[in-house]
């Protein structure tokens, strides 16, 4: 019950300011009439409130219990909900993403990552977290399916004949379904997880600030080479991430694809998550989450690469979906693995709170920029075109994060235990 309710929580929360308009962007476009820039500009006020969110989540996560912290910010994001369910302009849509990102961070993020990891013990850190993520994913592929079904059914002449209010409702009915699924998810987290947390461990290891005071324990964390690295690796695999919520638009865009089947080719492709987060995390914990880390890395590379370069023909969609996978299953290995990396580079269960604030800081800027810039590059350069620019930009992410978690295996290979606790 306790890693279910974590599983739920963990996805439920970031349905609303990510899964909408993953899914439905075209629709989000016209109904909010928003441009891609204007969408991408409010994503990025999400991005800036959600990285001065991430720093003090940390020492909170390391204090209080997830219980509480958790299932207030479902109930803060549900509510968000129901604003977003008004189709603010784009004045409002920039202060709705602007909340979600205090909503779903501040209280959250950092309370759930040290969860999973007190969940697993010291030699199945790769399978929490890939059960986290592959969980994650199994109830965004199976909500995302449910409402690409629902949407479509409420255009019995098709989506191409709907007039602007039918999609409209369509749209809200889609929002409205997600507030309550987040709403009723923050009331089984109340109840299934208990105040302290997974046994004695959490009250054994929580933050004593009688013992070091707030300073000394962020710069505790401050001090290690491995989180920093850690740091950069989420960057790049989360610009990864973020580039997916692209798919469906490039569908549409580059292989002439409706919005109902560019769709369903992105709720497919979400299917992987579940399977590759579980196996990468599995995989890990078999032959290090680092090596892990730099094939994904590798692969994700090979398919924005693939994007970049190749001019789509007519009648291959058949290519856009196993390409699709391919780097679905990067993007969502990536997810399982890297903040299982903390347990291998051995930094302290009493400041993961902490350090995960730290690498979060830095490694989710991501939802800063990457929704900005690719609608910058998709309005300047319209089609086909734009989308390529775009790839290239996933690609050179792609490159970097393949390079830090190689530079990461190479310095933990070369330390031993003992030289990786003195060290830290």
């Amino acid at each position: 019950m306790f890693m279910l309710g974590l599983i739920l929580a963990g996805e439920a929360v970031f349905a609303l300011p990510f899964h909408v308009a993953r899914f439905f962007r075209p629709t989000v476009l016209e109904v909010f009439a928003l441009s891609n820039t204007e969408l991408g500009a409010a994503q990025g006020v999400y991005g800036i409130l959600a990285m001065l969110a991430y720093f003090p989540g940390g020492p909170l996560a390391d204090r209080f219990s997830a219980r509480k912290l958790l299932a207030l910010s479902l109930w803060s994001t549900a509510a968000g909900g129901l604003y977003m369910a008004t189709f603010p302009g784009f004045v409002g849509a920039l202060l709705l993403w602007a909340f979600f990102g205090v909503t779903t961070i501040l209280l959250f993020w950092a309370a759930l990552i040290r969860a999973t990891r007190e969940w697993g013990d010291d030699h199945e850190q790769g399978r929490a977290y890939g059960l986290l993520d592959g969980g994650r994913g199994l109830l965004a592929a199976v909500l995302a399916s449910i409402a690409v079904v629902c949407f479509g059914l409420l255009f019995p002449d098709g989506y191409g004949a709907a007039s602007f209010d039918e999609k409209k409702e369509a749209l809200r009915a889609v929002i409205l379904g997600y507030t309550f699924v987040t709403a009723a998810i923050g009331v089984y987290v109340w109840y299934a997880i208990p105040e302290g947390g997974p046994g004695d461990k959490v009250d054994a290891e929580l933050w004593n600030p009688d013992q070091e005071n707030v300073s000394q324990h962020i710069l505790r964390v401050l001090r290690m080479p491995a989180v920093w690295l850690q740091a950069v690796i989420v960057l790049c695999a989360y610009v990864g991430y973020k580039g997916f919520d692209n798919y469906a638009l490039f569908a549409v865009e580059g292989y002439g694809l409706n919005e109902v089947e560019a769709a369903r080719i992105v709720a497919i492709g979400s299917w992987m998550r579940p399977v590759a987060a579980i196996g990468a995390g599995f995989l890990g914990d078999r032959f290090t989450i680092s090596r892990m880390t730099v094939i994904a890395f590798a692969i994700l590379l090979l398919s924005d690469l693939f994007f970049a370069i190749n001019s789509p023909l007519p009648a291959t969609a058949w290519v856009l979906l196993i390409n699709t996978l391919l780097a679905c299953s990067a993007i969502f290995g990536l997810r399982g693995l890297y903040f299982a990396l903390f347990e291998e580079a051995k930094v302290p269960a009493a400041v993961t709170g902490t350090a995960v604030g730290i690498v979060s800081v830095l490694g989710f800027t991501p939802d800063i920029f990457v929704s900005y810039i690719g609608g910058v590059l998709l309005d300047s350069s319209p089609g086909l075109a734009g989308h390529q620019h775009f790839f290239w930009f996933l690609a050179t992410f792609a490159a970097l994060g393949f390079f830090a978690s190689y530079t990461l295996m190479r310095r933990l290979q070369a330390s031993s235990p003992v030289e990786q606790t003195v060290a830290a």
